[in-house]
């Protein structure tokens, strides 16, 4: 016998909502059969009355949230307004009055995604979340269920469209940031106003809940070093590609070795042209997820966009559907770990800095010794040109942020050092 009809609320109808609508009207018999039951929209709340939602029963509609979620006959809702503010109260009332929850909100997971966890785990009810980090790739999930009996040390990828689509650009055209960033809008793939994305806020945002999920420990947004590529250039992304590397904008969370901590950050790096990360291109984004066991494991895919969105909402509503038929609810975000969150300078990373010095001897041993002081091991020392326009390429082995920010002080004192060009972190190369 087919279990009674689950009753669904969505709140947000732009672009995912619109998809969700649609699939959940277009899959329904389809759904039904894989839940178990029905699923039965019976709210649709919008910001604005007047506009078409084509797709959409008109009488669904409505304007009032708040008395959406004040029902107490809801099984699932909805969440794709996004934003901090009416989502998060909107949802703790849905939660208290027993409905459970699907949200793609990763701003507000990750600045307090601690309250919705305990309210979700006080009312007996589910929270999910796929969609809010890498669009449709399949990536929370895996986390939170296939590697929950692996121990995860690292994350490093790519998570927002936007800029892996202005950096690819540049790459493969020399252009400068600000034309490739026009085009970008033109397109649909930025913003008018792209600061949350240029700026790498939404990485941090993701990065922020990825950490929580693999290391067991509650991370915010503002545990997240972020650092974005408006200040990129053309002839960053040029002396990356003459060195063999390309650069992207990572979000990094790591725990370090014995527990010590863990570090979250998002910032441009240079990766080596072998590695998987430098073939993905323009909007598309790419995890790796590195585990003691499974070592590592990568997942791709479209990480934005209406319908590639949609389709993780509805694998999260199918699974909240099947928990509520069966009597369930699924595993809480657990968070016994408590590891430190630490600051970016105990991160370990590889730097390639470039210098304008002056050309004469013992120029190169004062720079190298002052690496070595500061504990900072060069691998590579190159320079380019002489007279006025002599330049120094050092890259270096593996070292923490704070002891390069401490040679980089002390250089920048030096007669010999005329101005620092640029920093950037390598990630991606094998060994120390």
């Amino acid at each position: 016998m087919t279990a009674r009809p689950l009753r669904v609320a969505l709140l947000g109808a732009g672009n995912v909502g619109l998809e969700v609508a649609r699939l959940l009207t277009e899959s329904a018999e389809d759904l039904s059969a894989r839940i178990g039951a029905p699923l039965e929209v019976v709210a649709v709340v919008v910001r604005d009355l007047g506009r078409a939602r084509p797709g959409i029963d008109p009488t669904l509609l409505t304007d009032d949230a708040e008395a959406v979620v004040a029902r107490t006959d809801l099984d699932i809702v909805i969440e794709l307004l996004g934003g901090i503010e009416p989502a998060r109260s909107l949802l703790l009332t849905a939660m208290a009055n027993g409905a459970s929850v699907v949200t793609a909100n990763k701003a507000l997971l990750a600045t307090d995604g601690t309250t919705l966890f305990e309210a979700a785990e006080q009312a007996g009810v589910d929270i999910y979340y796929e969609a809010a980090v890498a669009g449709a790739i399949p990536l929370l999930r895996p986390i939170r269920e296939s590697l929950a009996g692996d121990h995860i040390t690292r994350i490093l990828g790519i998570v927002n469209g936007t800029t892996n689509f202005i950096l690819t650009k540049m790459d493969e055209s020399g252009a400068d940031y600000h034309d490739v960033l026009l085009e970008a809008q033109q397109l649909g793939y930025a913003e008018a106003d792209p600061t949350a994305d240029v700026e790498g806020h939404d990485a941090a945002a993701k990065a922020a809940i990825l950490a929580s999920l693999a290391f067991h420990t509650r991370v915010t947004l503002d545990d997240v070093s972020c650092e974005g590529i408006s200040q990129v250039t053309a002839v960053d992304i040029k002396a990356a590609h003459d060195m063999g590397f390309v650069i992207k904008l990572l979000a990094i969370a790591e725990r370090l070795p014995d527990d010590e901590g863990i570090v979250v950050r998002v910032h441009p790096a240079m990766v080596p042209r072998e590695h998987p990360l430098a073939s993905v291109r323009l909007a598309f984004n790419a995890v790796f997820v590195e585990a003691e066991s499974a070592g590592q494991v990568m997942f791709y895919g479209r990480g934005a966009g209406g319908a590639p969105t949609a389709s993780s909402v509805l694998g999260d509503v199918v699974t909240v559907a099947r928990n509520r038929v069966a009597g369930h609810h699924g595993p809480v975000h657990n968070a016994y770990a408590h590891l430190p969150v630490l600051g970016i300078g105990a991160a370990r990373t590889r730097y390639a800095i470039s210098f304008r010095v002056t050309d004469e001897p013992g120029v190169l041993a004062t720079i190298a010794n002052t690496f070595a002081e500061e504990g900072v091991s060069l691998q590579v020392v190159r320079q380019d040109g002489s007279g006025e326009d002599a330049h120094l390429l050092v890259r270096t082995h593996k070292s923490t942020e704070a002891a390069l920010a401490a040679t980089l002080k002390r250089l920048r004192r030096l007669t010999a050092v005329k101005e620092v060009v640029g920093v950037m972190r390598v990630e991606g190369e094998a060994g120390n």
